[in-house]
């Protein structure tokens, strides 16, 4: 029974095809482990979570202001759409304490960023 116990610690989570579990612990371990989850699925999901999603702008007479939504065009949607896909799998890697901690966050940036979210 014992054996069996100890074989089983640890094995949660560990999946190529769900992203690792985090509980409110050892940050740090689940931290690298889903970075390399994200790179595994899209490289670039990890790139918008180290440095934030390019939000679309438009430069008129000089001045680079936010590009309206109907201006957008296919690359602008891809990479609004790898935040979201960052958030989900954030939000798909963790408890609900954890979820209360960071359903606000816009960006999955903000959601790894801020000290009072993940990190506890």
């Amino acid at each position: 029974m014992a054996t069996q116990m100890s074989l089983n610690v640890g094995l949660e989570g560990s999946s190529i095809t769900r992203p690792p579990f985090f509980d409110g612990n050892n940050y740090s371990f689940w931290k690298t482990r889903m970075a390399i989850f994200l790179q595994s699925l899209d490289y670039q999901l990890w790139h918008i979570v180290v440095n934030g999603p390019r939000m679309p702008t438009r430069t008129m007479e000089g001045v680079v202001s936010p590009k309206p939504e109907n201006e957008y065009n296919d690359n602008d949607f891809r990479m609004l759409q790898l935040n979201s896909k960052a958030k989900h799998v954030l939000f798909c890697a963790v408890g609900p304490n954890e979820f209360n901690r960071i359903s606000s966050c816009d960006t999955a940036k903000e959601m790894c960023d801020a000290p009072s979210h993940l990190r506890g």
